[in-house]
Formats: structure tokens, sequence, C-alpha cells
């Protein structure tokens, strides 16, 4: 909103950074055991979950409505509509909060006030979502509801839920909008969206760019590698693909058009590697905590599950661009605009701790997540105000700017992730999730291939424009279970429908993350999308991999794993190759499609059919055979070129 703005409606914007602010604040006290704290101290502070989520979602409905104008077009000011909206939705909100153990002691007598209560808010969370998020999930969410009211009309005699039922289900209780999505969301999302800001406002951002840029700049198509780089340190944090690319892009996508990468390649390049932050460890998105809390397992187990595949995505794009700059001539970076790694780690040295004290709460002092990084926040920002980096210390405006900025962030992950009950809340009380197991399995026909294939669509089709959390939350009550039906480990088909739901950050026809890079770069946003899906190739096939091979999630026998990984990592290089169209010079057609055919038989996991272990060794016997052919030839000629360099350019001796 444009500062004029601003200044002639000051009050209703202070007032949505102020609940931005408490929105925030609310998420840090339930990170620091406050409310704990206060039950110990005293029973009558005890507040149950649900009262404390109920608040939290309250203060998100009236930050939407005042926030978010009922049209797409910027609200001048606020209409006596928005205000109601969001005085009901603090009325309402506020009720639920403070009678809850009420409500719950009396759910079945169906009371008018509790019912009155649940619809309200339902309805208000709908049209929150529809001004946040527009009318996909909103259109979506109506529909489950429609099916739990008037399953009985429809194909396969459902059996429909009462009305007065089904909101007091979906709004006040735990398999509901106050569910597990809504709790993560609210609590170790927030935790770890403000560790973002907090790095963002210190100078982290900058910091991690100077790093990649040190370590990546003086090699061929450095600039690119300083996208990757930089997007892999900072992406896992960001939460969203979309802010890693505003964030990291505003310097990496100039530097990569001023080193002669096309703009819509170098939008490509930094969409892929934004995107790949969020599947990475240790944070991913926040993801891994809620695929820890789905299944019912350790963080450490999903990140150790996460290492393979994130990093046979990262190889995939490393090698791409290096390539791309072989390809075409592409130099390093200026060597005077290359900053010494020393000085950057001695001035910035902190915002390295701050991970380690992350992980290292996390792992080895069995820390809950939220509160590790609460300590992480405290690691940055003591140093940060004490010593600051690169002339800019962190004080109570970056304190305060860093709230603000969280809150703002998290309240669409708060609206999806409360829409995101209403469908697990229906799909539980209406047994329509084992319907549709049951439906997607019968598709399949027991062929899981071909469930994975529709699995991918359902999942590149529904993570349309929505983040990280909001993807997988979804994806995991709607597709995860069928797969598990037929046999996928839990762990692969939870990281499957992650990595095809994140998938549409590059996939056009939406590839919102790849378009935000269209805008950065000003290059066609289609191109863009479609070089983005060509770089992140991997995203598509990494998945169906450790789906038929659990190896590459490090189950197994060590031996499996390591045979696994190498031969994963093998055909990924020759598929990249394969794509790019050169290795050690450019590869014809004939070539091409020889390195692709040694990759592929290289990536195929040796369990995969009868037959595998076979395809596995071929694919790795070829692809030696190829890259030494292509070696030869090439040395060859360059001894040829050597020999007849003198006697064509003979030296001018004086």
């Amino acid at each position: 909103m444009s500062s004029s703005r601003r200044a002639a409606l000051p009050y209703p914007n202070r007032l949505i950074d102020g609940l931005g602010i408490l929105l925030t604040l609310g998420g840090v006290g339930w990170a620091l055991g406050t409310y704990s704290w206060l039950a110990s101290y005293d029973q009558r502070l005890a507040v149950y979950d649900e009262q404390y989520l109920s608040a939290m979602l309250t203060i998100g409905l009236v930050m939407a409505f005042l926030k978010f104008p009922i049209t797409g077009k910027e609200k001048q000011q606020l209409p006596w509509y928005d205000a109601v909206a969001a005085l009901v939705a603090l009325a309402a909100g506020g009720y639920l909060a403070v009678f809850y153990p009420t409500i719950v002691d009396l759910i079945y007598q169906r009371s008018a006030d509790s019912v009155t209560v649940s619809v309200i808010l339902i309805v208000l969370l709908i049209e929150a979502l529809r001004r946040a998020t527009g009318p996909v999930l909103c259109i979506l969410v109506t529909v489950f509801i429609g099916y739990a009211l008037f399953a009985d009309y429809l194909p396969g005699s459902g059996i429909p839920t009462d009305w007065r039922k089904l909101s007091l289900t979906l709004a006040a209780n735990s398999t509901g909008i106050l569910g597990l999505p809504v709790k993560v969301a609210t609590t170790i999302v927030i935790a770890f969206v403000l560790f973002g800001q907090v790095l963002k406002n210190s100078g982290g951002m900058r910091f991690f760019t100077d790093i990649a840029m040190a370590l990546m700049g003086r090699f061929r198509g450095g600039s690119a590698k300083i996208a990757v780089l930089g997007s892999f340190l900072f992406g896992s944090i960001s939460g969203s693909a979309v802010a890693n690319v505003v964030a990291t892009g505003i310097v990496t996508i100039p530097l990569m058009k001023r080193a002669g990468y096309p703009a819509h390649k170098a939008a490509a390049i930094e969409a892929v590697a934004s995107t790949g932050g969020q599947l990475m460890p240790p944070v991913m998105g926040a993801a891994a905590f809620l695929i820890a809390e789905f299944l019912e397992i350790s963080y450490a187990e999903v990140v150790m599950a996460a290492i393979v595949p994130g990093l046979l995505y990262y190889i995939a794009l490393f090698i791409q661009t290096d390539l791309e700059a072989a390809r075409e001539g592409i130099p390093p970076v200026d060597p005077e605009a290359i900053p010494r790694a020393g000085p950057v780690l001695r001035s910035g040295w902190y915002f390295t701790l701050s991970f380690a004290v992350m992980l290292g709460g996390m792992f080895y002092l069995n820390l809950q997540p939220d509160t590790a990084v609460m300590w992480a926040i405290l690691a940055v920002i003591v140093p940060a105000a004490i010593f600051g980096f690169e002339g800019t210390r962190f004080g109570p405006r970056q304190l305060i700017d860093s709230l603000r900025e969280t809150g703002h962030g998290t309240l669409d992950l708060i609206l999806i992730t409360g829409a995101a009950g209403i469908v697990i809340g229906v799909l539980a009380i209406s047994g329509l999730g084992y319907q549709l197991t049951l439906g997607l399995v019968r598709i399949g026909q027991g062929h899981l291939f071909l469930l994975l294939f529709l699995s991918a669509i359902v999942c590149i089709v529904l993570g349309m424009g929505l983040p990280t959390v909001g993807v997988y939350v979804l994806l995991a009550a709607l597709v995860a279970p069928s797969l598990i039906e037929l046999g996928v480990k839990p762990i692969a088909a939870h990281l499957y429908v992650m990595y095809f739901g994140m998938m549409s950050m590059i996939t056009p026809p939406i590839a919102i993350a790849a378009f935000a890079a269209a805008s950065l770069a000003k290059a066609d946003a289609m191109r863009t999308g479609f070089t983005a899906t060509r770089f992140g190739w991997t995203a598509f096939i990494v998945p169906v991999l450790f789906v038929y091979s659990p190896s590459l999630l490090l189950i197994g026998d060590p031996v499996e794993v390591a045979v696994a990984f190498c031969t994963a990592v093998f055909g990924v290089s020759l598929v990249s190759c394969a794509s790019v169209g050169f290795f050690m010079r450019p590869l014809g057609i004939p070539g091409r499609l020889l390195f692709a055919a040694a990759g592929i038989a290289a990536l195929i996991p040796a369990n995969a059919f009868p037959g595998g272990v076979l395809v596995d060794i071929i694919g790795v016997v070829a692809g030696i055979a190829l890259i030494a052919y292509e070696y030869v030839t090439v040395t060859r000629a360059r001894l040829s070129d050597k020999r007849l360099m003198p006697a064509q350019f003979p030296s001018d001796k004086r």
C-alpha cells in the first residue's frame, strides 16, 4: 500500500500491524511455555489448547477482515461491513475461547448459542479464506461441507450429517478447525517464520548471499551457483517458496542477467532453488514438523529420511547450472565484486551459531522444535544487537518489524490450516476419507505406478498457489492414505505428496514461485515456468524412486543405502547432462538420448521389478562408457588443436 494511503488512513493499518504483532506474540508465548508456567503457578490460569487456538484464530479472522478487501481492489477506506465482520469474528471467536470448556462439556446437547457461534465461525473462516487466497480452496472446503450435509443425494449412498452436529464438530472439536494443522501453524510455524524474519532484519540474508558469493563466485556461471547456494541456505527457514524468491532473487537474478544468463533462465534457476529450500532439511518450511506429528515419529527420523532426496534435487540443479554456463560461455563473477569468506564469517559468525543452537537443542537436548528455535532467535538477536552486521545493529525497530512481518506472513497460513481442519473434520465425521482411499486404490486397480501417477496429478492441482504447510496438510489427509493402503511406507507416502504438492510452485499454469521470479527478472512468465520445470525435473522423478526404493530415505541395510545413493547421484548427473545438452562439449540429439537412457536406467530402483538390478548395472556401465568416450574424444581434439597451433600461429620471436 502506498505511503499516501497509509497516511490517509493510519488507524486501520496500525491496528492491522498491531494484530500481526499480537499474533506473533501469542505464538512466542506458546513456544516459551508461558501458558504452562501460568497454569503451574495458579490452576485458575490454566487453559485448554483449544482455547489458545481459538484466540489465535480469532486474531487471524479479525486481521483478515481488516486487511483483505471483499474484492480484489485495494482498500482506500474501511467499509462498514468489514468492520462489522471483524467485530462479529471477535465476538464469536472470543465466546468460543472463553466458554470452550462449557461448550465441550455440553457438546451433545447442541445448545443454540454454541451452534450459532460455530456456524458463524465456519462462515467467517471460509470468507476470510476467499479474500486471502482466492476462490479455489474456498470452493473445495464448501464442497466438502456440502458432501457431509447432503451425502444421501450423491452417488455412493453416503450418510448425511446433521448440520448442528457438523458445525459443532468442525468448530469446537480437535478433529476440526482447532486441530493439528492450526496448532502447528500457530506454534511451530510462527516460531520458525519469526526466526527467518529476525535473520533477514539483522542482515542474515546478506550474510548468506555473501557466503554463497565467496564460495561460488570464482567458478564459471558463479552467479547461478550463488543463487542455488543462497536459496539453499535461506530457503528452508523462510516457510514460503515465493518469499524466498523475493528475498534472494532481488540480489541473484540481476547478478545472473549481468553475467549473461537469459532473463527467463535466471528467473527459472532462482525459482527452482527457492522451491527446493522447502524440501531440504533441517526445517523444510516447517512441513517436517507436521510430518512428524501426523506419523507420530520423531523429527530426527523425518530429517534423516528427507536428506538424500533433497541432496539429489540440488545436485541436479547445480550440475545443470554449471553445464549451462559451460555451454553458453558464462564467466565467473567479477573478482572485485566477490567478498572474502574470512571477513564475512568473522562479521556474521552468529548467524551460523544460531543454526547450531537450533539443531543442537532439538537433537541433543531433545527440546521441542518451537523452544529450540526461540533459543536460536536469541542467539541471533543478542550478538546482532551488540556487534551488528555490515554496520547494521539489531534494535527495537528491527524487533518490531520482525514481529509485525511474522504476523502478516503467517496470517494466510493460519486461515489455510483452519480450512484444512474443516476438510479433515469432514473426512472423519462422514467416512469420506475411507471412501476416498478406496476410490483411489480402486482407480489404480492395485497397480502402484498408476496410483502414483494419479496421485501426482491430484497433488499438483490441489497444491496450486498454497504455501508449503497448507499444501502438505491437505494432501496428507486426501492422498497419502491411499498410497499407504497399497503398501507404500508411511514416511515415503507423506514425502511423496509433499514433493508433488510443492511442484505446483514451478509447474505452469499457476507456478507462483516461477512467476514471482519472472516478475523480478522482467521475463515471460510462462516461458520461465516451463524452463523451471525443466531445471526442477528431479522433483518429479525422485519421489517415485524413494517410493520403490526406501533405501533413498536411509531405510534399510547401510550397504543398500550406499548403493542406492551412488547410483541415484550417477543417474541424476547423466540425465542432467542430457537435459542441458552438454557434457565436455555440446551433445547432439543421439548423445542426449544415450545419456538420458543410461541415466534413467541407473536411476531405476533395483527392487522396482524383477530384473531391476540388471537394468541398474547396464545403466551404470553404459554411463561410464559414455563418459569415457566423451573424455577421450574431447582430449584428443584438444591435443590435436595444441599440435596445430604452433604451425598455424607461429610465435613472433623478437
